[in-house]
């Protein structure tokens, strides 16, 4: 339960006094906030120089969970054998040049606004949501099944969210929560298997870690799912959701029924505890709770973040230009929560009735791409790109489309055809802030088998997210053991090519 006032052993998300010794200020971290910004600033001034450096103000990263086929996407290949091209015909896009597949006919449309890299590669073809959006330089499944290993690194909005802060002095200054993921707490809605890594903290402490969405709402179609011999029929929003679908804090829906002015009076009681105990206790726990209680009661009084999630109160227009649809009306929101005040707004299309799901399409690949994952993408990330240009906001405002790795060239010979993972190349996509319009990076063989020119490494990529928001991709952190932590590997640096 989320208190304003809680017991002295547990906080709001179930952090404990213990866990805020571990993970709370800078000076818990052997970094004083003088130290921390004059390394900064000598590591920033070098990369203030190159271009783009802190183009972008906001950020929103789509991942697509289970990882997209490239070959039904943005790196076609008509030409090779039916095996490996499969059944879908390519068309072409607004970027000269650049065919994408048939099942994306507004995709197409917008293209020339967005640059495709289609040579990212990396030797790990497991569920990688940590190593694609962490500095993790390695990656096995039991770190993949296990979000709070020892060994991970935090999440690139987490680390965006802790060096804003400290930037700003250590506080949040701001009531809107800086680092949100929608839909749903990540993994939480399927059965089998355990939670999977990647959208947390790690040692920069839970504090940080993205504030979750849940999602009010009811899917609209039924569809089939299946997983080795397990076989589903589940409604699924992500194909189709009803009007009335919207978002809250997950932490609001557990919130205790009292009045804001009971709130008030509760605050300004807590506010004289606090003035007593900053007279006796030293510093990081005493910043840590003062986030948790501004926090908590934000998420209470805010109308503005409950209004931004509310996406029912767009035009009904608006909404069918994202497609009604979970992905569509995620992405709809992220753009609310950008205009709300939120820096950076991670949307994920998760697994969703059944472990192995969403675009982990090792079985009916064909059926599944054309009726569940095509359509509602096609429609979700076209109309964010298409609304943030048309509001003026896409200059200011990175998008970024990630995911695991890519499908094997040759389809399986499981019921219904398959792609299986594969990281030896793949494409993914990037717009806005920064971002070159109507591009494309790299290339891969004829069979979409391996790098032809310019292998990327995932870590590139966030190198160059990292540096298009102002942040020095050499930055390090301390982890808890008090060793220097990298926000990239060494050896990966930003993708010049890719910045306007």
């Amino acid at each position: 339960m989320l208190r304003i006032l809680s017991s002295p052993k547990q906080l709001c998300d179930g952090i404990s006094r213990r866990d805020l010794l571990h993970a709370g200020g800078l000076s818990l971290t052997g970094l004083g906030l003088s130290d921390f910004l004059g390394q900064r600033d000598a590591q920033a001034a070098g990369a203030r120089g190159a271009a783009g450096f802190g183009r972008a103000k906001n950020c929103i990263l789509i991942y697509l969970y289970g990882a997209h086929s490239q070959l039904e996407t943005f790196d076609m290949k008509p030409d090779a054998p039916v095996e490996i091209r499969g059944t879908m015909k390519p068309i072409p896009s607004t970027l000269p040049g650049l065919n994408v597949c048939e099942l994306l006919p507004e995709t197409a449309k917008i293209m020339d606004r967005v640059t495709v890299v289609r040579s990212v590669t990396h030797p790990y073809p497991i569920h990688g949501v940590a190593f694609a959006t962490t500095g993790l330089p390695v990656a096995d499944v039991n770190m993949e099944l296990s979000p709070h290993d020892p060994r991970h690194h935090p999440y690139f909005g987490s680390v965006v969210q802790y060096l804003d802060q400290q930037k700003q002095g250590g506080a949040n200054k701001s009531l809107i929560p800086q680092n949100v993921a929608l839909p749903f707490p990540f993994s939480s809605q399927r059965v089998g298997e355990v939670y999977r890594a990647g959208p947390y903290a790690a040692f920069l402490g839970s504090q940080y870690n993205p504030t979750f969405t849940e999602y009010l709402g009811k899917a609209t179609r039924s569809v089939s799912k299946t997983l080795r011999d397990m076989k589903i029929d589940c409604f699924d929003p992500y194909v189709a959701c009803d009007a009335d679908s919207h978002f809250q804090l997950s932490a609001a829906r557990q919130l205790p029924e009292v009045t804001v002015d009971r709130l008030n009076r509760r605050r300004s009681l807590l506010g004289q505890f606090d003035d007593v105990r900053r007279e006796v206790t030293a510093g990081a726990e005493s910043l840590t709770l003062s986030r948790y209680q501004d926090l908590a009661f934000s998420l209470v009084t805010s109308t503005q973040v409950s209004e931004a999630l509310d996406v029912r109160r767009e035009p009904q227009p608006t909404r069918d230009l994202y497609g009604m649809s979970l992905f569509g009306q995620s992405c709809l929101t992220a753009r609310r929560m950008i205009e709300a005040g939120t820096h950076l707004v991670s949307v994920f299309w998760d697994e969703y009735g059944l472990a192995g799901d969403a675009w982990d399409t090792h079985w009916n690949h064909f059926p599944r791409m054309t009726d569940q994952l095509l359509p509602s993408f096609d429609r979700g990330f076209s109309g964010l790109i298409r609304d943030l240009d048309d509001r003026g906001m896409l200059d200011d405002t990175l998008v970024c489309l990630l995911s695991d790795h890519g499908r094997t060239p040759k389809i399986n010979g499981a019921a219904g055809g398959g792609r299986d993972h594969w990281s030896q190349v793949y494409s993914l996509a990037f717009a806005g802030g920064g971002v070159a319009h109507g591009k494309v990076i790299g290339a891969s063989d004829k069979t979409a088998a391996t790098p032809s020119d310019r292998p990327i490494s995932p870590k590139d990529l966030l190198a160059t997210m990292y540096h298009l928001l102002g942040i020095d991709p050499h930055t390090t952190l301390r982890d808890r053991a008090g060793q220097l932590i990298p926000l990239v590997p060494e050896g990966n640096d930003i993708v010049p090519e890719m910045l306007a």
